[in-house]
């Protein structure tokens, strides 16, 4: 089998007209590669990695109401979903509260993990949707704030999706495999 010599990496981050959030990364990986992995897994091995590349720092803890992003072993939440959701060809997390959430839009935002069939390959994604950053403040931030955003959340957001899928492809296609990224333009908005 002949892999791409630099897999690529889409990636797009914007802040979109009302000032949520719209990140989305993804690869479309060979098919020969990608074929046992389903969302489910998909999900499962980025909660892992959550936990492995913060050093344990933030820690995924599941139950039956939910999904949470704790800080080591506290009750203290960055960021909570419900259940997961299953879709076709993705599963769901809506996005319920959590520290780095605005007051008041925890109802909103979710965070998709897609595998999802192509003719030439598989696309596995990350995209996370109408997210009110806490760090925003507001539906209409200062020019600080997103700058703050931008520098702090945003680019660790990205670093770790980016690094997720890289290492998933690794993984899969040998550990000599290249990666690169891709900007893509998916959404209208305000580059973060």
């Amino acid at each position: 089998m002949s892999l791409p010599r630099d897999q690529e990496i889409a990636c797009q981050q914007v802040l979109v007209d009302d000032s949520s959030v719209f990140s989305i990364q993804w690869s479309v990986f060979p098919a020969t590669l990608a074929a046992p992995l389903t969302p489910e897994i998909l999900l499962n091995r980025y909660l892992a990695y959550i936990r492995r590349c913060t050093a344990t720092i933030i820690r995924p803890h599941c139950s039956a109401s939910g999904i949470q992003f704790r800080l080591f072993t506290s009750r203290w939440s960055l960021i909570s979903f419900l259940p997961p959701v299953k879709e076709q060809q993705a599963v769901v997390l809506r996005i319920c509260g959590g520290m780095l959430v605005q007051p008041g839009q925890c109802e909103r935002g979710e965070l998709r993990f897609g595998v999802k069939e192509l003719p030439d390959g598989i696309r596995v994604s990350l995209e996370l949707s109408e997210y009110c950053p806490l760090l925003l403040g507001s539906p209409s931030p200062s020019t600080f704030r997103r700058l703050l955003y931008r520098l702090s959340q945003a680019a660790i957001h990205r670093l770790v999706t980016v690094r997720f899928l890289a290492l998933l492809y690794r993984e899969l296609a040998g550990p000599g495999a290249r990666v690169r990224v891709v900007g893509v333009k998916v959404r209208d908005g305000q580059p973060v």
